[in-house]
């Protein structure tokens, strides 16, 4: 285990990142502001090429601290002003008033911040080249947020990312160390104080921005509706929570969350069930980190098959995890545990992923409703069988063939929903 405790440690320092803001358009304002710090000034003019899953992703957010404006080209012009690369994903968090101002007169400039659409293998990419004079600076990410893959000033390759090989998406930790076993073996015997700093800052960003979407107005409020109108107990308030996170978040919220596999909701929908979930149950701190970081291992493990992007809802695969780890924390045995995943992704595999907006919240909310219902068949020992749709022989088939038809059998979709997005 010993071995196995290190790979585990080292692939949730990797996705458990602390982003402010949707992902996709901060990766944007990420690019944009390492490519005007090479630069060395203000660009003329500039260049954003991303890849389709992106511009699904930007079209409908609001970018934190734009003055309510929503877009590509806001994310990256706001990140050419305003942006700290050094903060990577945190990029846009501290924005004066000035670089706003600069932004918005920027934004109205025809033709000073050109979009293309890019054609690429690569579902997480974007290219973001900056103009000033006979100077150019190209900065690519690609495969993760973060991932700066290239750096060139002119002609001169300033810096390139290699592959390496057995690593997963060419940068991370090989992830198929990774299977519900040895994650609950992990979640058992780990020593706490190990993960206790990563676990501490998602239980505090993300509880804090769940706490912030319940009292400010986000979206259509499904959190405040929820807690109105449902029964007042435990799974009305998680997914309460959960839900007004998301729309805060994807409202322009300026609080970070920490993210899970590139994505906040799917951070938020892993966490925040299992510490109100806890919490209002009475376990200890020390068990509500061992479920949490449970959650968190099983949700890095679907998303591994399915991929960062796709026209699979994240925010399924998360829940899902919610779910087990919820069994985790009743006791419940490693049988009942993958009887939970097997029963949350017989039901509500389909759910797609038309972009990110304020609505991921309600779908944070139809999947955390399967994913307690899988919770108690499972308890009691009920659980769809090998055959029934997409359910395999055992849990690690059935993660398998869902993340097959997320990353394979979904692809079409993908490009079918961009397209009806963009009116084509």
């Amino acid at each position: 285990m010993l071995n196995r405790e290190k790979e585990y440690i080292k692939i949730l320092s990797e996705e458990l990142i602390p982003v402010m803001g949707c992902t996709e358009p901060i990766a944007i304002a990420y690019a944009a502001a390492k490519a005007r710090e090479v630069l060395g000034k203000e660009p003329e003019k500039m260049l954003v090429q991303c890849s389709g899953n992106i511009v699904k992703n930007v079209k409908s957010v609001t970018i934190p601290n734009s003055g309510n404006l929503v877009g590509i080209e806001v994310a990256a012009i706001l990140g050419v002003t305003g942006g700290d690369a050094s903060k990577e994903l945190e990029v846009i968090n501290e924005v004066t008033e000035k670089a706003v101002e600069r932004a918005h007169k920027l934004i109205k400039i025809k033709d000073y911040c050109k979009v293309e659409l890019l054609k690429s293998d690569v579902l997480l990419h974007i290219i973001i080249t900056v103009f000033n004079g006979n100077d150019r600076v190209t900065v690519e990410i690609k495969y993760s947020h973060n991932n700066i893959y290239k750096i060139i000033k002119n002609n001169d390759i300033l810096f390139e990312n290699i592959e390496e090989e057995g690593k997963y998406l060419g940068i991370l930790s090989d992830r198929s160390v990774l299977n519900v076993a040895d994650i609950k073996e992990f979640a058992d015997n780990i020593e706490i104080e190990k993960i206790k700093p990563l676990l501490e800052k998602q239980v505090s960003y993300n509880m804090a921005i769940a706490n912030e979407g319940l009292t400010g107005k986000y979206g259509l409020g499904i959190g405040k509706i929820l807690l109105e109108n449902y029964p007042d107990n435990i799974v009305t308030r998680l997914k309460a929570y959960t839900a007004s996170g998301s729309e805060a978040r994807m409202s322009g919220c300026t609080l970070p969350v920490v993210t899970n596999s590139g994505s906040g909701n799917q951070g938020m929908a892993c966490s925040i069930p299992v510490i109100v979930y806890g919490r209002e149950k009475g376990f200890s701190e020390e068990k509500i980190y061992r479920a949490l970081v449970f959650s968190d291992l099983i949700t890095i493990h679907q998303k591994t098959f399915i991929g960062r992007l796709s026209a699979f809802c994240g925010a399924i695969s998360a829940s899902c995890a919610s779910g087990a780890a919820i069994t985790y924390l009743e006791g419940g045995s490693l049988i009942q545990i993958k009887n939970t995943i097997i029963n949350t992704l017989a039901n509500i595999s389909g759910v797609v992923c038309d972009g990110a907006k304020a609505s991921c919240a309600s779908k944070i909310t139809s999947g955390l409703d399967a994913a307690i219902m899988a919770h108690h068949l499972a308890m009691n020992d009920r659980v769809y069988e090998n055959g029934c749709g997409l359910v395999k022989e055992d849990v690690e088939d059935t993660i398998t063939t869902i993340g097959r038809l997320g990353k394979i059998g979904m692809r079409e979709t993908d490009i079918e929903i961009l397209n009806m997005m963009l009116g084509n």
